[in-house]
């Protein structure tokens, strides 16, 4: 059993579960939809013409968080139909499952992000980027979506119930979300706001995808420095994700 087995089981599950696609979108969705029509009206005396272009790369972000903390669901309700621990005792290395489970993760993100994008059409947002653009939001979005999703595996392996997974993530998703950029710039916060903002590595990586979305570059050195962080927080998120499978094979 391979890397591409789990994923297409994986996938398979998904699809058979199509109300977790529907639910992980629909927060992002509204934000796109209603917040930024109603707070864009105000953010006009700000400078920023197209408040919904300004606010999507955040979304992506937010979007990224919903569809692959779903995968930790996923986790709790193979367990208690039995096919989690099926996977488990089959001869395959413990770093297919969990490599197999971050990717479908990944995939389901970018069918949201795409479900995004093209609601975003409506609302007068234009692409910047040209092909080198898109494969550095390809880039950006996989690596982001990648370390989350191996947070949220990790965590639904510890964690002993959907109750305390979800409040879990809930209280690290938020706070991660709202000390961004997602919703206004950076120029906008001081004191020490300003200092949990730029330290939030998902500050960085929405003001590289807004740079690409909006103006079809970023600046070089900013953008390695991006992905280099992320290429970092994607590796521990699957050391994490696969020692939560060990422990749960130890038990």
């Amino acid at each position: 059993m391979s890397v591409f087995t789990i994923l297409y089981r994986n996938v398979k599950w998904r699809f058979h579960n199509a109300f977790t696609i529907v639910i992980t979108i629909l927060q992002p969705v509204l934000w796109l939809v209603l917040y930024s029509s109603i707070a864009g009206q105000t953010m006009k005396s700000a400078g920023i013409e197209n408040y919904t272009a300004f606010i999507l790369p955040g979304l992506v972000v937010l979007v990224s968080f919903s569809a692959c903390s779903s995968s930790g669901i996923m986790n709790y309700m193979m367990k208690s139909d039995g096919s989690f621990y099926r996977v488990l005792i089959s001869p395959v290395r413990r770093s297919s499952i969990v490599l197999g489970g971050l990717l479908e993760a990944v995939l389901c993100t970018f069918l949201e992000v795409g479900i995004m994008c093209v609601i975003s059409r409506f609302f007068s947002v234009r692409l910047a980027a040209d092909i080198r653009g898109m494969f550095l939001i390809f880039i950006l979005v996989f690596l982001t979506a990648f370390f989350i999703a191996g947070f949220a595996y990790g965590a639904s392996l510890v964690l002993p119930d959907e109750v305390m997974y979800e409040t879990v993530m809930n209280a690290v998703v938020l706070p991660v979300f709202f000390l961004s950029t997602a919703l206004f710039p950076a120029e906008d916060i001081n004191g020490i706001l300003k200092t949990a903002v730029n330290i939030n590595p998902f500050t960085h990586v929405i003001n590289i995808l807004r740079d690409v979305i909006l103006y079809g570059t970023a600046e070089r050195n900013y953008l390695l420095f991006v992905i280099m962080l992320f290429v970092v927080m994607a590796g521990l998120g699957f050391i994490w994700a696969l020692c939560g499978l060990k422990k749960e094979m130890d038990l």
